[in-house]
Parts: structure tokens; C-alpha cells; sequence
């Protein structure tokens, strides 16, 4: 017994593996541009397992195989460096999830991101300059 009264052998299981997919392959800071976009095409390129996020399902447990396509949903960051692509992955029978928290290093477009927005704001400018000169 350790002097708090509480044995650390006894608590901690030293065989216990940790499934950490999300700082284990990359640490550190993400780069300031993200990867991929909303709503683009992408493939997992590595099974992703529960690594303890999913709260329904033990740590380990296959939450979505590799090769599955999915669609970026949202971009976030988890602890304020490390970025998390929320994407949606339709008709995967053998997962309990349609949606996954994914990093870059775990996925691969599957097509060219087109930023719909940028290229609405480019033809504004452009109709404005055409239609709407200070001349």
C-alpha cells in the first residue's frame, strides 16, 4: 500500500493498450490551412478505432473500416491544435457510426475541393468591376 492508501498496481493494469489515433501519429500543432474543405469527397485510408471518445462502445472497438468513403461534415480542433475533420460516411454496414472524427493523416481526397463560396465572392467582384466602375 502506497501512504494515500491506494496501490497503483492494483488500479493501473500495466497490459492495458491504449488505442491513441489521435495524438499518437502526430503531435504538435496542425498547420494553419486545413487539408480538405467541407463537403468534399474522402476516403479513410486506416480503420479507425474507438480510442475512448465514443462513450458507447469499449476502447478498441472498429468504429469505421478502412477504405470507406465519406464527405467532410465540419472542421474542428480538438485542444486548440490538433485538427478533427467530422466527416459522414454513408451505407457502411460493419460500423456502429455514420459519423467520425478523423485526422488528415487518416484520410485521402477523393476529388478536388471547390470552394463555392470564394468563387461566388470572385464573380461578385468581377460583375462589380463590369457592371458597376467608378469611371
Amino acid at each position: 500500500m502506497a501512504a494515500s492508501g491506494l496501490d497503483q498496481d492494483y488500479i493501473v493494469d500495466p497490459d492495458t493498450f491504449f488505442h491513441d489515433n489521435v495524438t499518437g501519429p502526430r503531435s504538435g500543432k496542425d498547420e494553419d490551412e486545413a487539408k480538405f474543405g467541407i463537403g468534399q469527397k474522402v476516403k479513410l485510408i486506416k480503420e479507425i478505432v474507438n480510442d475512448g471518445t465514443y462513450p458507447h462502445s469499449p476502447i478498441g472497438t472498429l468504429m469505421m473500416p478502412k477504405d470507406s468513403i465519406g464527405y467532410i461534415k465540419s472542421v474542428g480542433e480538438f485542444l486548440q491544435v490538433i485538427r478533427v475533420y467530422e466527416v459522414h460516411f454513408l451505407g457502411v454496414e460493419e460500423a456502429p457510426v455514420e459519423i467520425v472524427g478523423c485526422r488528415e493523416n487518416e484520410l485521402e481526397a477523393m476529388e478536388d475541393y471547390k470552394d463555392e463560396v470564394e468563387e461566388e465572392l470572385e464573380w461578385m467582384r468581377k460583375h462589380r468591376e463590369k457592371y458597376y466602375s467608378k469611371d
